[in-house]
Parts: structure tokens; C-alpha cells; sequence
């Protein structure tokens, strides 16, 4: 059987202060109502093992990771959508695609209307400054496609811009 625990708390639980980097903590799995609830405590707050406890384990609070992530500068984007539109390299399509897909959200890009070429279902665009017409093959991406090409897409991002 699988359990989901939450990760270390930030407070105390039974101080309410905060969980310093590199402190230790005493942490415990309790049923509460029939449910597995974690609870972490600071060596201050600790009293000993709650009653209820599942389980138990001493451990150091981690330091926190940096993982804010620069806003999208829809602006930068629309130019290297524009870049790879140019080039048309069809190994870029779907990348292509989802960097549209992207703009269309972010409303740097409206949809102007569809086409269909035979089976093959076209997208118009046009850039809300003026920019376009573009001509965009519809890739029918299932969901775990997109969210790898947005991966690459924001790794690829990240080693630009930076």
C-alpha cells in the first residue's frame, strides 16, 4: 500500500514557530480520524511521541531550493516564435505549436480562424501588434507531449535568456 505524506512543514507543530535549515526536527505520522496526518516538530516543541503515532523519525530540516521561475517575457517569445516560423523547419512544428499555444494563452496571439487542407486542419494567427499572418499545421499533441515540449522549451528558454 502506498502512503502520501506531505513534505517537512515549515512551523512547529506545537509551537507555531518557524522550522530553521539545519535544525533538528522530530517528525511523526498520526492517525487522525482515519486518516495519516505528518507533524513535525522543532527540538523546543518536542515532548515526546504523540499519542496516535504511526511513526516516528529524527531528521534535519533542509534548506529550501530556489525554485521561483522568471516571469515569461511574452515579447522574447513571440520574436523566437517568429524566428522558427521563418526558418520552417518541419522537425520544429511541434515545438512551433506549443510555443503558439503558449502566446494564444499569454494573448500575444489570436486565433483568426481554421482551415482544412484535405484531412490536415490548419490554425490562423495573428500577433495582437500587427505581426503575422501565420499559417499553423494543427499536431493534435496528446497532454504528456505538450508537457514534454514545454520542458524543452523552458530548458531551452532557461540557457538563452540567461
Amino acid at each position: 500500500m502506498d502512503y502520501q505524506l506531505k513534505p517537512i512543514g515549515k512551523t512547529c507543530a506545537a509551537t507555531q514557530k518557524s522550522l530553521e535549515a539545519g535544525a533538528t526536527c522530530y517528525s511523526v505520522v498520526i492517525d487522525k480520524d482515519g486518516e495519516l496526518v505528518r507533524l513535525d516538530f522543532s527540538e523546543e516543541g518536542w515532548t515526546g511521541i504523540p499519542e496516535g503515532t504511526v511513526g516516528q523519525w529524527k531528521c534535519v530540516v533542509p534548506t529550501p531550493t530556489q525554485t521561483k521561475t522568471q516571469p515569461l517575457d511574452t515579447d522574447a517569445l513571440m520574436r523566437y516564435f517568429e524566428q522558427i516560423d521563418e526558418d520552417g523547419n518541419p522537425a520544429q512544428d511541434k515545438f512551433r505549436y506549443v510555443i503558439a499555444l503558449l502566446l494564444l494563452q499569454k494573448r500575444r496571439l489570436k486565433l483568426e480562424g481554421s482551415r482544412k487542407d484535405g484531412e490536415i486542419e490548419y490554425l490562423e494567427l495573428i500577433g495582437t501588434r500587427g505581426e503575422g499572418p501565420f499559417l499553423l499545421r494543427d499536431q493534435q499533441l496528446e497532454d504528456e507531449e505538450v508537457t514534454q515540449l514545454q520542458n524543452s522549451l523552458n530548458t531551452h528558454l532557461a540557457s538563452e535568456w540567461n
